[in-house]
């Protein structure tokens, strides 16, 4: 193998195929593939040598020895890159990784059609009351079509929570769709960013008091991780519907559970859970005024395939010494660069 071959591996999954293909046509790439399960004689020259790990960001499915923590940093002294394989970082100890001089990379945006399309779904779904319907008329005869009496969304009031590539899409298609008004509660934009997205600018607490939906888009960190507890699910109106494509642990399950049984609100959509996949005796699966999905919002075949090029192309333009596209640690860029150079021999491009 030659001396500049560039290392690169993955655990378990990719996005899709087509990561591997694009990587396939580089001779000075090698890309290995390492298992959950896979013997410490296997694994450990790997990341011994590895200069780049492109990592799964869904928490169940990597055992949390492959997270990107300290521990494995310092098994792979040569990693200059971790890339997630869609916008989450759950996987990934961001800290750990500045502090080793280690670049983090997102697919953002990838998955952006995909998920908003699933907010819409899941809010079409919750008020038109189909999933209850649907529930019903396999359980018994109705006759009273008037017990699952809905609500048109036209004209309503949507809250979202982050307005990135997700939040943006989903305001984009609530105000256009349906005249919805749209309010944002995201606090790295200012009023005439978020505007220019589509949304008026809301307190959090504001935003749960006004709306008639409140759609969750933010990444979970350490400052909105548990942000949504009972004290938010009181603050929204009792016909109101909480829908969350985000991050598991940034709503209070049990809490939203309380609420629901309570009738302080409508119902819930989720797609993400603090385990995944939830058991099967979860309480929040008894209702039937909750639409539940194991965390495929952004799994289509058309979102995987932009995920996998998105997360291809930016990796070989950083292997290359190319700007990257989405850092999540730009702080780190000093301490990469230098450590980039000693490994290539060559300042990287910021």
């Amino acid at each position: 193998m030659a001396a500049n071959t560039k290392r690169v591996f993955y655990v378990k999954y990719l996005a899709a195929p087509l990561f591997a293909e694009i990587l396939a046509t580089r001779p000075d790439v090698t890309l290995h593939k390492l298992e959950n399960d896979s013997p410490a004689d296997a694994v450990e020259p790997v990341l011994a040598a590895a200069h780049a790990y492109q990592i799964g960001s869904a928490r169940d499915e990597l055992v949390p020895s492959f997270y990107a923590t300290a521990d494995l940093l310092a098994r792979a002294p040569n990693l200059l890159l971790v890339s997630t394989n869609g916008a989450g970082y759950d996987t990934v100890d961001l800290d750990a990784c500045t502090r080793a001089g280690v670049l983090v990379v997102n697919q953002a945006g990838g998955n952006r059609e995909a998920v908003a399309e699933h907010v819409l779904a899941m809010l079409l779904c919750l008020s038109k009351r189909l999933m209850e319907a649907d529930r019903a008329i396999r359980r018994r005869l109705v006759f009273d079509r008037s017990t699952f009496m809905g609500h048109d969304i036209l004209d309503k009031t949507i809250g979202i929570i982050g307005i990135g590539h997700v939040g943006s899409r989903v305001a984009e298609l609530c105000r256009g769709l349906f005249r919805m008004r749209v309010l944002a509660c995201d606090p790295y934009l200012s009023a005439a960013e978020i505007a220019a997205r589509g949304a008026e600018k809301t307190s959090l607490e504001e935003l749960l008091r006004a709306a008639d939906v409140v759609s969750i888009n933010c990444p979970r960190t350490p400052e909105t991780e548990g942000m949504i507890d009972a004290r938010a699910f009181a603050l929204m109106r009792p016909h109101a519907l909480f829908i969350t494509t985000a991050r598991g642990g940034i709503h209070d399950e049990a809490a939203l559970a309380e609420a629901l049984r309570q009738g302080k609100l409508a119902g819930a959509g989720l797609d993400v859970w603090a385990r995944e996949p939830p058991p099967l005796d979860h309480p929040l699966l008894q209702f039937d005024n909750v639409v539940a999905s194991p965390h495929t919002a952004g799994v289509t075949w058309e979102a995987r395939d932009n995920i996998a090029r998105f997360a291809a192309e930016q990796m070989l333009d950083v292997l290359d010494g190319k700007p990257p596209s989405r850092v999540l640690n730009p702080q780190v860029w000093p301490a990469y660069a230098a450590r980039f150079q000693r490994s290539f021999g060559f300042a990287p491009m910021p």
